[in-house]
């Protein structure tokens, strides 16, 4: 059997955390660690904050491209995106900066961060205490966790090394026993990704089968497969505030004009 039909077999996010490995090794050679710790922090704008002031509130995503759908915006212009967001009403961004799968980087968090005043999720597979370093220097207020990515331990260390540079955090389940393990570090945002990690498909019923077991105080977000006014109110009437929503925005001509229609109110 091939080194290829090998890989084959994995799951996406297991290609994807095997290529970040490879990565963190050449990022670290390149800007050691104890560098990129006296790099100078710019001041966080409070993501969770954010969505606390907003019903409901959509973390508006910059994405060029994604392993399920390939090539979103040809056009991709990450400063122009996050202005329009913001202008629309977006209570935060989520920026993509993962190379390999989604064609991002640090640098479109830099600069979509710049052209706004909003907090700005660095979304990406975070493994390691550098990531989250990587993070709080290129200006993110906010570091994903996907729990499927971290066994216990990491998910424990990773969350406490967060704290300590003031980021935010969102951890990212897909089903209930992921939630059991998140719950363990007492999080107080949890993202429901209604994407299954093996056949990639997308399905709303994941957050609403899982709302009802966030306990009380946990600001709930719902990622993925939201496309109309329709799908948030559904979900709000569940229990959600707060939903992240990329590809249906970035597939339009204008990201902030479907932003405005997702917001607009009915009648």
């Amino acid at each position: 059997m091939t080194q290829q039909q090998d890989s084959s077999k994995l799951s996406v996010l297991d290609q994807i955390v095997l290529r970040k490995r490879a990565e963190l090794v050449a990022d670290r050679a390149l800007v050691k660690q104890e560098d990129l710790a006296k790099r100078r922090t710019p001041k966080r704008r409070g993501f969770r904050r954010a969505l606390e002031a907003k019903t409901p509130a959509i973390i508006a995503e910059v994405k060029k491209a994604s392993p399920s759908a390939g090539v979103i915006s040809e056009d991709f212009d990450p400063v122009e995106t996050a202005r329009s967001y913001e202008e629309a009403g977006a209570a935060c961004l989520s920026v993509l900066t993962d190379k390999q799968f989604f064609q991002g980087s640090l640098d479109d968090l830099v600069e979509a961060r710049t052209a706004v005043s909003i907090p700005v999720l660095r979304k990406d597979f975070t493994l390691d205490r550098y990531h989250l370093l990587e993070a709080s220097v290129h200006g993110a207020d906010c570091a994903l966790l996907i729990v499927a990515a971290l066994s216990d331990i990491e998910l424990s260390e990773l969350m406490n090394a967060a704290k300590e540079l003031d980021l935010d955090v969102l951890v990212e389940v897909h089903n209930e026993a992921e939630l059991d393990r998140a719950l363990r570090v007492s999080p107080n945002l949890i993202g429901v990704n209604n994407r299954d990690l093996k056949t990639l498909q997308v399905s709303l019923e994941t957050s609403l089968r899982i709302a009802p077991r966030i306990p009380e105080g946990v600001l709930a977000v719902s990622e993925s497969g939201i496309r109309t006014a329709d799908d948030v109110e559904r979900l709000m009437d569940a229990g959600y505030s707060a939903f992240l929503v990329g590809e249906s925005l970035m597939r339009q001509d204008d990201p902030g004009a479907g932003l405005a229609k997702l917001l607009a109110p009915k009648g």
